[in-house]
């Protein structure tokens, strides 16, 4: 019984009216009640057993009951719209149920046969036939925590290749995003995130724990796991923002973070409140090798460590995080001369390919993931991808790969799309920033209490010792 709760309300062929047939089968006792309780009095004073239908006809008050039905209605009108107000989702629920519906209905992915129906009077045959479906594919739907989940079975007939493939069909119909497609045994699942701008979170809703920083209510950048962020976008599509977001809620955890920034812009302003921000060449370069270097140490000194396992990563040894935020990345290559191109991919190579164990992550931000500078797989291997802003289909291609999906422009500040690493690619909306929010004294302030529980530390040990 619990397994068939878990697939969801099944779409049949009956569903392709399901809104019309909802609304009439809930309304019309609503306005049949409204109706009789403006007439209570008379029907009640009625001797039924005596009246006739010609005097019920002759008896009746046209106005007032033209009047009790006007009324009636604007009640009916009423509770659907305070049902729309309060209880949209289930309204939405039957709206996608029967577009579902439909759509199998208009592609003709059933099987029917036509059947003659029988005649008024018996022994009189009938010419007239009716289309009985005797095959509707066994489609579950599912909402759940602002997730849609489809459940469509897979039986080898005709109809294979057309229901594991109807990505397109589900987002654009339903105007949802896939987040994840699971194919299973005997069906396939399709997950797509519901009014994804409702799982927007506001900045102070962004939280890195256990190897996770969340960034909506249902997106998790789970660095542990799959390591290193590609962050592009153009001029005024949120990326620094974002950037910002993030190191702010990095620094509320033991993370170390170095900062990089070419241009000498916004990321570079925060020189004056943290610690190892680089803007000229000479000291980017520096960093860059100095994080490559600690990142190798580690690795080293992690098997040395007492309670070291095989398998384990730095967190499981109870080591913070490193992470390299590097903003404007192709305008930094740009700058080097060849031997100096080459020195620096080798190194974000090794940091691509290695860091995930020792815990030395990458955050690199562009305008677009060129692959002259992100060339030997080191693009593949930053599995956190967010694409923010205005793209056009060569930079979504550079940025995802080969897809079908269809991208779509909407002038909302902070929206683009993501891969979490799962190679789906859903819409993302970077978390929300309050005016007047002001990241310098935010980030200041997380500094000072760092820098405070630092030397509160180490005036207990030299108490100590």
């Amino acid at each position: 019984m619990k397994q068939l709760f878990h697939r969801g309300k099944r779409i049949r062929p009956t569903d392709k009216d399901l809104v019309f047939h909802t609304a009439l089968a809930s309304l019309f006792p609503v306005f049949l009640l409204v109706v009789l309780l403006f007439h209570i009095r008379q029907i009640a004073g009625t001797n039924w057993q005596e009246v006739s239908l010609s005097q019920i006809i002759q008896d009746v008050n046209i106005p007032y009951l033209l009047f009790s039905m006007g009324v009636a209605g604007l009640v009916c009108l009423a509770a659907v719209l305070l049902f729309w107000r309060y209880r949209r989702d289930e309204v939405k629920q039957l709206i996608h149920r029967q577009k579902l519906a439909r759509m199998v209905l208009e592609n003709k992915w059933y099987e029917s046969e036509q059947k003659k129906e029988d005649a008024f009077f018996k022994d009189l045959s009938s010419s007239r036939s009716k289309e009985t479906i005797t095959y509707f594919p066994k489609i579950y739907y599912r909402m759940k925590q602002g997730l849609l989940h489809i459940r469509v079975e897979i039986t080898l007939g005709k109809y294979q290749e057309q229901l594991l493939n109807l990505e397109k069909k589900l987002e654009s119909g339903l105007y949802c995003e896939l987040t994840d497609k699971e194919l299973k045994d005997s069906y396939v699942k399709y997950t797509l995130l519901y009014d994804t701008i409702a799982n927007r979170i506001s900045i102070e809703d962004v939280q890195a724990k256990d190897g996770r920083l969340r960034l909506m209510k249902n997106v998790w950048w789970e660095y542990d796991k799959l390591p290193h962020m590609l962050i592009a976008g153009g001029t005024g599509g949120g990326k620094t923002y974002f950037i910002l977001t993030l190191i702010e809620a990095l620094l509320r955890t033991n993370a170390v973070l170095s900062v990089l920034d070419p241009k000498n812009a916004d990321l570079a302003d925060l020189q004056a409140v943290m610690p190892d921000v680089y803007y000229k060449k000479e000291d980017m370069l520096t960093c860059i090798d100095r994080f490559y270097e600690e990142m190798m140490k580690r690795s080293e000194d992690m098997k040395l460590m007492e309670n070291y396992r095989t398998g384990e990563n730095y967190a499981y040894l109870g080591l913070p995080a490193h992470f390299l935020i590097f903003d404007e990345y192709v305008a930094f290559m740009e700058m080097l001369g060849t031997k100096e191109n080459a020195a620096v991919l080798n190194k974000l190579k090794q940091i691509v390919m290695l860091g995930r164990q020792a815990g030395f992550f990458l955050i690199l931000a562009c305008q677009r993931p060129d692959a002259k500078y992100l060339g030997d797989g080191i693009r593949d291997q930053f599995n956190f991808r967010v694409a923010l802003g205005r793209m056009s289909e060569m930079g979504y291609g550079m940025m995802f790969g080969e897809t079908t999906k269809d991208f779509f422009l909407k002038q909302i500040k902070g929206r683009g799309y993501v891969d979490v690493g799962t190679s789906v690619i859903s819409e993302f909306y970077t978390p929300l920033v309050p005016k007047g929010h002001d990241f310098l004294k935010e980030i200041k302030k997380l500094i000072d209490s760092r820098q405070g529980v630092q030397a509160a530390c180490e005036a207990e040990a030299a108490e100590t010792d």
